[in-house]
């Protein structure tokens, strides 16, 4: 069974919600032994940059926020110059206490139709590259693995390795 979610685009009204939300999910990584997102990384200035530079979208389970996602247009960062083909999937985010079984996999259905919606024929991620459970997740997701980027700046300058996904996607 599909998940029923609904989505709107976030706005700037949004950003204590998609604090919360990040907050939420780094929490669980870190009680379940997953070293990937830590809590208090990612504040409203961040969410701020990315729905001025990008998408960000949220998902809603009966009247609550339960994910949300961002769409960047480029990420020359993990992937280098790219001509404009693929869209960007980052912070694929479930609330892990209110989200319907599947609402990851909706999430990122509603970004491959936001990709091909903007005209461009391929959805494009990368997770860390030591993050087993996220590497069998994309994989069952219909995605696959075309790289691996072992020095990405983090934000507080340090550097990661991370496994580089792709997803070829149907235009409109």
């Amino acid at each position: 069974m599909t998940a029923q979610v609904t989505f709107r685009q976030a706005d700037d009204r949004d950003l204590d919600l998609l604090v919360e939300l990040f907050d939420g999910l780094a929490h669980w990584m870190v009680r379940n032994g997953i070293d990937q997102w830590k809590p208090g990384a990612k504040n409203a200035e961040h969410f701020r940059g990315r729905i001025a530079g990008g998408e960000v979208w949220l998902a809603f389970h009966e009247g609550r926020a339960v994910g949300a996602y961002e769409l960047w247009w480029d990420d020359e960062q993990a992937w280098g110059p790219q001509p404009p083909v693929a869209g960007y999937v980052h912070r694929l985010m479930t609330d892990r206490d209110a989200a319907p079984a599947g609402t990851g996999r909706v999430l990122l259905a509603h970004a491959e139709e936001r990709i091909a919606a903007g005209g461009r024929g391929v959805a494009r991620l990368d997770s860390m590259t030591n993050n087993p459970r996220l590497r069998t997740y994309y994989e069952a997701a219909g995605y696959r693995v075309v790289g691996e980027e072992p020095g990405k700046l983090a934000a507080d300058g340090t550097r990661y390795g991370v496994t580089l996904w792709e997803r070829p996607i149907s235009r409109p």
